[in-house]
Order: C-alpha cells, then structure tokens, then sequence
C-alpha cells in the first residue's frame, strides 16, 4: 500500500502506522507506571523502617506524628523521631541531619538504629547521648573512606518518667514547646551542646530537669524547618501564634494540633517547604495527683525568652 499513489491507500498506511505507534506507546507508559509504583512501594518500605508509624498511646502518653521531605517525590528526608516505652521511662528523640532530603537517609537511619537500642541498654539519659554520638561518628567516618562529607545532627533527648518528671538533653536542637489550656509556652533549658559530630561530647553530662508535664498537657517537639520555613515576602512562619491558635478554646488533641500546624505552615510556604519539616507532639494522658507547684522544679523555664515573648497569640487569616 505505501508505493501505491492513491489517497485512500495513504490514508490506510498512516492509520496503521498510527495504530503501531500509539500501542507503543501505552507499552512504555505502562512500563514506567509500573517502575514508579514499585518505587513508591521501596520508599515506603524505607519509611516504615526508618520514621516508623507511632503508636497511637504510649505508656499512657498519646503520641501524633508527621514529616515531610523537602525533596519532591520523596518521602523521607533528613528529620528523625522516635518515642519508646522503656524500664527507665519514655524516651524520646527528634533530630535533625545537616542537608536535607534523599542524601541523609544514612544518617538518619545510623542515629535512629542506635538509639532503638541504647533506650534499653543505658539506664541515664547521658549514656543514651553517648551512644547515638559514637554511633554517627562510626557512621560519618564509613562516609569519609567513600566522599568528602562534612555533616552533623542536631539532637534533643527527652525522658518522661511515670510521675510526668521530664529531662531533657539537647545538642543544638530547638526547644520544645508546652501546650496547655489556651497557652503555648517555650521550654527552654540551659544554653544547648554543639551538633553531634561537631566536637567531641563534654566529660560531664548532666540531663536537664524540665519539671512535670501534668495530665492534659502536650510538648511539640519540632524540627528547624518549621520556625524557618519562609512565604513568598521572606517572613518566618509564626510558630508561637499558629500554636496558640490551635489550642485555644478547646481541649488538646495531638493530632488536631498536628493537622491545624501543617495546614498553617503549607499556606505559609505556598505548599512546598525548602527544608524538610518534622513535628511530634506528646500529650499526657496519665491519671495523677499532681500540682502547678511542680512546674518550676528543676532549671528549665517555660516561657519564650527574649522576642519570641513578643509575637501575638494570633495567627493571621489567609
């Protein structure tokens, strides 16, 4: 048909060809949907492994939890966290792997696997400290012999004992924040450590008494990328305002408070972040005799020093 001169002959070989060409491809398309959901289906195993999903309650703490990736397409980044039911009380970690994204993954993976084990094996917050620091140096120095890296992690390690006593250690990691009725206050310690990885932990250790969290009241724990996050004009996302307005007049629900942040800190950076965002927040749930009193018991303060005790409880329309 194709050396025969007559319209109708033409006209038939191209629908042939065109025919040919579209199953071709359908084929490809096919394939490539098929590498993307095998894809989808290994980063979901990684995540699973790595950021697994948190227990709704955890020794009568209930626990709400989300990060996001500042790498389109990914679904890991280089935040981390984990809330674990020892002997020694619930200890918690939240982290942060210098960069962001898909090249962090190892870092974050090194930290997280030790400190699932230290949890059990130390019985002082330090150690646990000193565990996850020997860890990412053994890491970092596996990652020296193949590339030329420089990187750290910043670390805040929480203990909640069964009475709501609370300790903390942190390594250049921001301060949590203390949710209670109408009120969203920063808990802020002594002056942080440096960075793991960036020098070599001090002799002594000592973990930071931070008072009781009494039954009602929640901590947000958050990476940088939350408080940096930037909208179109360079402004900061209002933090202390966004969490104000998501537990007033009502009584504090973990995951009321996670969704009202996310949704405040996507309209604010337009949908997409630039550094990857992690928050966990901890409600007390235990039933015991507790007092106010306790609040100031040991040498953090709550309450935002310095500006942060200036910004309007007040979060602005859209």
């Amino acid at each position: 048909m194709a050396q025969n001169n007559g319209l109708g002959a033409r006209l038939a070989s191209s629908a042939v060809f065109l025919a040919v060409g579209a199953g071709l491809v359908l084929q490809v398309r096919q394939a490539m949907l098929q590498e993307v959901r095998q894809a989808r289906r290994v980063a979901g195993a990684a995540q699973s492994v790595l950021l697994r999903p948190l227990p709704a309650r955890i020794d009568g703490l209930a626990t709400a939890a989300a990060q996001l990736s500042a790498d389109r397409g990914a679904t890991v980044g280089g935040d981390l966290y984990e809330v674990i039911a020892t002997e020694h009380g619930v200890r918690v970690v939240m982290g942060d792997v210098r960069g962001h994204g898909l090249s962090a993954i190892g870092t974050v993976a090194a930290v997280l696997g030790s400190f699932r084990e230290a949890v059990h094996d130390e019985a002082e917050l330090t150690g646990v400290l000193a565990r996850l620091d020997r860890a990412l140096a053994r890491h970092l120095r596996d990652r020296a012999r193949a590339e030329d890296t420089e990187e750290f992690v910043t670390v805040l390690l929480l203990e909640i004992a069964p009475d709501g006593e609370v300790h903390a250690l942190n390594c250049g990691h921001p301060w949590p924040y203390l949710l209670s009725a109408d009120r969203a206050e920063l808990m802020a310690g002594a002056d942080p450590l440096p960075p793991l990885g960036v020098f070599p932990l001090p002799a002594e250790l000592p973990a930071t008494p931070c008072g009781r969290l009494l039954p009602g009241e929640a901590l947000f724990l958050h990476t940088d990328g939350v408080e940096d996050a930037r909208d179109g004009d360079g402004r900061f996302f209002p933090l202390p305002a966004a969490l104000a307005e998501a537990v007033r007049g009502r009584p504090i629900s973990p995951h009321s408070v996670l969704r009202a942040v996310f949704t405040q800190l996507l309209r604010h950076t337009g949908g997409r972040p630039k550094d990857d965002v992690a928050i966990l927040i901890i409600r007390n749930d235990r039933l015991m005799r507790a007092s106010a009193a306790y609040r100031g018991a040991g040498t953090c303060t709550i309450g935002p020093p310095g500006p942060a005790a200036d910004t309007p409880p007040v979060v602005p329309g859209p």
